[in-house]
């Protein structure tokens, strides 16, 4: 199994192999070996689809993810949103898998290592986006969303002890963070900004590279396929939330169409089908080119907030996005090539 590092989904799933909408966060290095055949995913072996449709399938089904989540939490309690997110979306994986005749991982230890997995890159952070999102705008939950491959990086110098930092990395963790303290308003006091809804963002934002760190370290080298792993990743996610949600929400009187759907597309497209459009453009064009869709969820959650819901935008939002996009996009980047490495 090939390890994860940070792209988001967005709200991604972000599933052991795979990061998060809502992913959104980055695509696993690839594995040793040749390089990664380009090649065209068949449907139904008729329609055939070139990864660059997927590419933008998945960008946009991610950049729409935080409009779902606002739209959802309409109708129905943050926890509720989030089960029935890890119910369609593993449902999802559930058909893929049978259609696949993949089994599930085998192991008591391997099942330990994804429960852990199962909280940190899905049951956390989606629910935390969710709680977000019931005080702060869509816009800007996707704009910190975009902060986790910052968070990675900071991360990664202190807990992984090959990966060495390098100037051009730790000054993109720098303008980064700049960018945050852009979109927070930080010489206004952050005066007009939710602290707590912003705090939940960002945490969630957190939750992703401190899951991808645990499962480089836990699940490395598992014999079990990605879509074995990732779907009993979040089956296990599942449980955690029909474990949790009765605690805190009591049963819905009611079910309004719009955020009944919401979640429903949220789970089947935002997480299910976006983990394995995910896996297909990484398998075929690599990590690096499937990492760039991190740089497209923003700028789509953003023109969606605005667009559809009517959320305010203000001149220090989109000029923030852009600090801390470039920032993730140099601490993401490597100062040269190995010689005799074809790009």
């Amino acid at each position: 199994m090939s390890t994860a590092t940070p792209p988001g989904p967005g709200p991604s799933s972000a599933p052991a192999i795979t990061p998060s909408p809502a992913r959104a966060t980055a695509p696993p290095p690839p594995a040793p070996g040749p390089a990664p055949v380009r090649t065209r995913f068949s449907f139904g072996g008729r329609i055939r689809f070139d990864w660059r449709i997927r590419f933008a399938a998945l960008a946009v089904i991610w950049g729409f993810s935080f409009l779902l989540i606002k739209v959802g939490t309409h109708g129905f309690a943050p926890f509720q949103v989030t089960f029935g997110r890890l119910f369609f979306g593993t449902a999802v994986l559930a058909v893929a898998m049978a259609v696949r005749r993949e089994r599930l991982p085998r192991g008591s230890r391997t099942w330990v290592h994804l429960a852990v997995a199962a909280f940190l890159l899905n049951a956390l952070p989606f629910s935390l986006f969710a709680y977000a999102e019931l005080t702060i705008p869509s816009t800007l939950a996707g704009i910190c969303n975009a902060t986790s491959p910052l968070w990675g990086m900071a991360l990664s110098l202190v807990a992984l002890s090959e990966d060495r930092p390098t100037r051009r990395r730790v000054a993109g963790l720098g303008i980064g963070f700049l960018g945050v303290l852009t979109v927070l308003g930080a010489w206004q006091g952050f005066s007009g900004l939710d602290l707590t809804g912003t705090a939940m963002a960002l945490l969630a934002s957190l939750s992703y590279p401190v899951g991808w760190i645990y499962v480089r370290r836990t699940l490395a080298g598992s014999s079990s396929s990605h879509l074995s792993l990732t779907g009993a990743q979040l089956f296990l996610a599942l449980l955690q939330l029909a474990l949790v949600t009765p605690l805190f929400t009591t049963l819905p009187t009611s079910f309004p169409v719009g955020p009944l759907l919401s979640v429903l597309v949220l789970g089947a497209l935002g997480t299910g089908l976006a983990i394995l459009l995910q896996y297909g453009v990484v398998a075929e064009v690599g990590p690096t080119t499937g990492t760039m869709v991190t740089y497209f969820i923003p700028v789509i959650a953003t023109a969606a907030g605005v667009t559809i819901l009517g959320e305010e935008l203000t001149w220090n939002t989109p000029v923030g996005a852009l600090v801390i996009l470039a920032g993730a996009a140099l601490t993401q980047s490597r100062a040269g090539k190995p010689a005799g490495r074809k790009p």
